[in-house]
């Protein structure tokens, strides 16, 4: 069982940034694949970026590419979601998940078993 906590959310101004973080409970942490995943009003929970055992090993979506960098510490059982060049449409809930399971990028919201409460960012123009 995996316990997920996401904190940094907040508001903002466009082109500026926020850290998010997730700290989970539980064992093994490197063996889990990390994802972040939004969801903005009115829409279905999306992809954002994926982390597999080091933070060498990340994925993102194109809407994200080049601005937001995925990391973690499993010496901590942390994973965080660094955002840069924030606009209005990064505007969401962001929620952080886990799976147990290293061996490929996982990018759909259902190969996922845990999931943090989510996090608030508002990016304002």
């Amino acid at each position: 069982q995996v316990h997920l906590v996401e904190s940094g959310g907040g508001s903002v101004q466009a082109g500026g940034s926020l850290r998010l973080t997730c700290a989970a409970s539980g064992r093994s942490f490197s063996s889990y694949s990390m994802g972040w995943f939004r969801q903005a009003p009115g829409k279905e929970r999306e992809f954002v970026a994926t982390c597999r055992w080091s933070g060498d090993s990340t994925y993102y979506a194109d809407s994200v590419k080049g601005r937001f960098t995925v990391s973690r510490d499993n010496a901590q059982n942390t994973v965080y979601l660094q955002m840069n060049k924030l606009t209005p449409d990064d505007t969401a809930v962001y929620y952080c998940a886990a799976r147990l399971g290293t061996d490929r990028y996982y990018l759909k919201e259902g190969e996922y078993n845990y999931w943090g409460q989510g996090t608030q960012v508002t990016v304002s123009s």
